[in-house]
């Protein structure tokens, strides 16, 4: 089961998950994300995967679609509070090549210049 928590800040989305993101909860985590991102002209998204337990390709799928989508708008996305197990994913899969990675929410605000 995961659980998602979509904020809103000025342009940017904070989307908390907690639980387990696996092909089964990816569909339903995709569309509900990108409902967020049309209805609010979103321009960067922090990630927090404190609370997340698992992932599978198929979440680093729903999270790399996201990013090409903001990067597309010459926004950035910044992912915090990262679990361990989750962080060893994001790192063998070259992610934090491309996206960057902050202790926590108020460090990603900053680094975007919103705090």
């Amino acid at each position: 089961m995961l659980e998602k928590k979509f904020l809103i800040q000025n342009d940017v989305l904070l989307v908390r998950l907690k639980g387990e993101l696996d092909h089964h909860e990816a569909y339903e985590l995709r569309r509900m994300w990108q409902y967020e991102m049309d209805k609010n002209q979103i321009r960067h998204i922090i990630l927090n995967l404190e609370q997340l337990t698992f992932m599978d390709s198929s979440g680093l799928g729903v999270i790399l679609g996201r990013y090409k989508q903001i990067k597309h708008v010459n926004g950035e996305m910044v992912i915090c509070s990262i679990s361990p197990i989750v962080k060893r994913l994001f790192e063998m899969s070259g992610l934090f090549k491309i996206m960057r990675l902050a202790q926590g929410e108020e460090e990603a605000l900053q680094y975007l210049g919103v705090a």
